[in-house]
């Protein structure tokens, strides 16, 4: 009855739009296995512990409730460390299942206000089928659209990744991120973020920086608008249904590879309008870098 009452709680805050008082300063957390993560969350005002909850939103999956500090007197894995202002989930034992993005809550009157989130990413997410692919839009583009989208397609991970964007080295809002889960559990993460055109078509470096762990290399991907080509060497262009369906088809034979048997991504999400390959489409399948070879202009 009780999880029922929060998760009405939830859909309350949400429609109606709440604004939120809790802050979470830690936007990303990388923690080996067996350590204990500490989640913190803060509020200008007085927080009673018996009102805070804490939710998990695990990649591909909806937010679930972990914890109830009131309950806080049970042994578990998860526990709460309660100030006036502040309260702090402490996770022993952390394993890979346990990376996500944590979320404080607070029950105020008959409100459910939650926190912006705290990544949490356990171990390594890389695996040895892992690559990372960027797409960038039609040059076309420019002429029928005021935004660009670019999106940083991340293949083969065990678990969450951390993507941060860059334009010309200035750091970039995070992405808009969406998750494709394979039946052997492996990921395919699909980051985009939308610019004004006229700093897309200015041709300032935009890459897309990719962190699997705390210690081990990132992947970098990195490209510009492209310069005006000679007449009669215009690079290949493919459509974005294109670019996606060869996505789609690199992670179903990945799979058969590894004797899967079955389609393992939903086909129909939809990430942004239409884009295309760095590469041409002939070599799209070779245009993917991996973490042995890290950047890729």
């Amino acid at each position: 009855m009780k999880m029922i009452f929060a998760e009405y709680l939830v859909l309350s805050s949400l429609v109606l739009g709440v604004q939120l008082f809790l802050y979470q300063t830690q936007r990303i957390q990388f923690v080996e296995v067996s350590d204990t993560a500490k989640i913190h969350c803060s509020a200008k005002e007085k927080l009673e512990g018996s009102r805070m909850f804490w939710y998990l939103r695990r990649e591909g999956e909806k937010p679930t409730c972990i914890k109830r500090c009131s309950d806080d007197q049970n042994v578990s894995k998860f526990t709460c460390k309660h100030k006036t202002h502040s309260s702090t989930l402490e996770i022993s034992n952390v394993q890979k299942t346990d990376s996500g993005i944590y979320y404080c809550a607070y029950i105020d009157s008959s409100y459910l206000l939650f926190g912006n989130g705290s990544a949490l990413i356990v171990g390594d997410s890389y695996t040895s089928s892992s690559w990372v692919m960027l797409l960038v839009p039609f040059p076309h583009d420019s002429q029928v659209t005021e935004t660009a989208n670019l999106a940083c397609v991340i293949h083969g991970v065990s678990g969450p990744v951390h993507v941060s964007w860059s334009v010309s080295g200035e750091l970039q809002e995070q992405g808009l991120m969406r998750s494709l889960k394979a039946k052997d559990g492996s990921l395919t993460l699909i980051n985009h973020i939308s610019v004004p055109m006229d700093t897309w078509t200015s041709r300032k470096n935009f890459t897309c920086e990719v962190k699997f762990n705390s210690s081990g290399t990132s992947v970098k991907k990195s490209t510009r608008y492209p310069a005006a080509h000679p007449s009669g060497c215009v690079p290949q262009t493919v459509h974005y249904a294109v670019a996606i369906f060869l996505v789609v088809l690199m992670v179903s034979l990945s799979l058969a590879w590894s004797h899967c048997c079955s389609n393992p991504v939903n086909q129909h999400t939809t990430v942004h309008p239409r884009v295309k390959p760095l590469m041409p489409n002939w070599s799209l399948i070779q245009g993917i870098t991996t973490r042995a070879g890290s950047s890729d202009q």
